[in-house]
């Protein structure tokens, strides 16, 4: 639906933002107004990884004035199939600081505002209230809700986006819409799935140009609400599919039962993700990949399991795993065949799927169990650095 323009516009242009920003203004829809509600504005965006790359890059050479980065995270060698605001020679480095420098060389008329931090519930508010959009870039069901409780709560419209292997989703949500339209993203998901239902990048894969196509989407939405132009996504979902090279618009309306927003909450424990606590009788049995290494060095009597799926197994293994994916690893007649009796070390890529399997396997009697902690990553990294790492 079309909106009208978020912000007002700035003063002026000065001479080198005429002739940088030149196309903008042959465009009479965007024209020296247009132009001048982009200088104005202030757009946060969470994330600078697969999503938060390409939109960051398009604001910034569209001239959006204030750009916020927030992302606590380092780059790493496997971020650059898609995260194109980053190079080589960013590998370790912050991805906010590595944006800044692309953002800044780019387009230096841009303000570039880092917040090296993990968005929270005890910091969210404050960090949002002083922009006037948001774009989440972000991969996982908690900080989504965290998003979008604050921006309700701040009264801010933001975009979002989603991508996992060949098909990616977008939207625009604002509960403070003019004329009561106002939708939240409670509205397209009203509860998380469960957590084994929701696997991120990292572990199910995406195809890197994805990011591109939703990145891009996300920055001309927002570009759409700074100037007031055309109709946005606000009330509708927009689903690409690469494979088929389709795009569906699905219509949102207002969840029938709806609860009212009045602050934060813990999220990791809303999308069922609460951390342990030390002690607990509910912990789970880890095992570090020294200890696994000195056990198997001892040629200690264990059946090592790899619970992660083909694709991951053909990428690299420890050798003398057995292969048990976890969709079979949590069914009953597999685990029949088990005997429970052998020390047995599950195993994924971190330590996510295997915590599920050794749950499920608790369930069933199994007691002489632990979950490798870290997966197959700690392995790499403490036990075999000739192994690749993904």
């Amino acid at each position: 639906m079309q909106l009208s323009p978020l912000v007002n516009p700035a003063a002026a242009l000065s001479k080198e933002e005429i002739s940088r920003y030149s196309r903008h203004l042959l465009v009479p829809d965007v024209g020296l107004e247009g132009q001048r509600r982009l200088k104005t504005s202030k757009v946060l965006v969470i994330g600078a990884g697969g999503l938060g790359s390409p939109a960051l890059l398009y604001l910034a050479a569209a001239g959006v004035g204030t750009l916020g980065i927030i992302d606590f995270d380092v780059v790493d060698e496997s971020n650059l199939q898609r995260q194109i605001i980053h190079g080589h020679s960013d590998i370790g480095r912050l991805k906010s600081r590595s944006a800044k420098d692309s953002v800044n060389e780019l387009n230096p008329c841009v303000h570039v505002q880092l917040h090296n931090e993990c968005l929270e519930a005890a910091n969210a508010l404050e960090i949002i209230s002083g922009y006037d959009l948001i774009l989440d870039g972000t991969d996982n069901f908690a900080t989504r809700y965290l998003v979008n409780d604050a921006c309700v709560l701040a009264g801010k419209p933001y975009v979002w986006g989603s991508i996992f292997r060949f098909e990616g989703q977008a939207s625009v949500f604002w509960e403070n819409a003019p004329d009561g339209r106002g939708l939240n993203y409670r509205d397209l998901y009203p509860e998380p799935p469960p957590p084994d239902m929701a696997p991120s990048c990292a572990e199910g894969g995406v195809l890197g140009v994805l990011c591109a196509v939703i990145g891009a989407i996300m920055a001309t939405e927002a570009i759409k609400l700074i100037t007031g132009l055309g109709e946005t996504l606000l009330g509708r979902l927009a689903v690409y599919d690469a494979l088929d090279m389709t795009f569906r618009f699905i219509p949102l309306r207002r969840a029938p039962v709806r609860a009212p927003i009045t602050g934060l909450i813990d999220y990791r424990e809303f999308c069922g993700q609460k951390r342990s606590v030390p002690g607990n009788k509910t912990d789970i049995p880890l095992i570090s990949a020294l200890e696994l290494k000195k056990m198997r060095e001892n040629d200690a009597d264990l059946r090592l399991i790899d619970v992660r799926g083909l694709e991951e197994w053909n990428i690299v293994r420890i050798e003398g795993a057995d292969h048990i994916p976890k969709n079979e690893m949590m069914s009953e007649e597999v685990l029949s065949r088990l005997n429970k009796d052998d020390f047995i070390v599950v195993h994924c890529k971190m330590g996510a799927r295997s915590r599920d399997v050794l749950i499920e396997m608790q369930k069933q009697g199994f007691t002489n169990i632990k979950s490798l902690d870290g997966g197959i990553l700690a392995w790499i990294k403490d036990v075999d650095q000739s192994l690749p790492s993904y």
